[in-house]
């Protein structure tokens, strides 16, 4: 199962976003990494250089690599409607991120891990498929000898809602509802640039 790992501060540095949750290292130090540090002189970016940026940051905040990505795009450009728009619904659709979403982890990574160890259900069957595209009507749910998990029950604690999702806390299930809006997606994403990257 790839995945990224190399240092997660340095690349929310170089967005100057949290892009893997909260970081220190970012409070301390909100400017991009380098030998230089925040006195470094920093030329204006090169369109290229800016949409290349877009594309990176959203591959990162999705725990995606290169090729997932570029599939992911694909999918979003052949589907009817406006593709940047498709792109984020489609991410957003992923089964790690809608374990996120619904609360039951406190980071995708610990989400994407989640499903990765057998804890997680959709439609009353054991998914280790993080990248497993949710469609509207699944039932995603906490499995049953992993409902006392200490990860899950904090995190359900922090109480997150989103209107496309719907969760049962008596019963820790929950309902991907429907596709979410563009306005409804938090991310800080500008997805026509992502959309000016591959279009060239």
């Amino acid at each position: 199962m790839a995945r990224y790992r190399g240092p997660k501060a340095k690349i929310a540095r170089k967005f100057r976003e949290p892009i893997f949750g909260p970081s220190k290292a970012l409070e301390k130090k909100n400017y991009p990494p380098g030998q230089h540090g925040n006195s470094r002189r920093r030329g204006k970016k090169s369109e290229y250089a800016v949409q290349l940026a877009e594309k990176q940051k959203a591959k990162y905040t999705y725990g995606m690599l290169e090729k997932q990505f570029a599939l992911t795009f694909d999918k979003a450009d052949r589907k009817k409607g406006i593709t940047g728009e498709n792109l984020l619904k489609f991410l957003e659709a992923r089964l790690d991120n809608t374990v996120y979403r619904l609360g039951i982890a406190p980071t995708r990574s610990s989400a994407r891990q989640l499903v990765g160890h057998r804890h997680i259900r959709v439609n009353g069957v054991l998914t280790n498929i993080p990248s497993y595209q949710m469609r509207p009507g699944d039932v995603i749910e906490v499995r049953e000898k992993s409902k006392s998990l200490e990860l899950i029950t904090e995190s359900l604690a922090a109480n997150k809602s989103f209107s496309w999702l719907e969760w049962n806390s008596s019963e820790m299930k929950g309902t991907f509802l429907n596709y979410p809006e563009r306005s409804d997606i938090p991310e800080n994403i500008k997805e026509q640039l992502i959309v000016e990257l591959y279009s060239k």
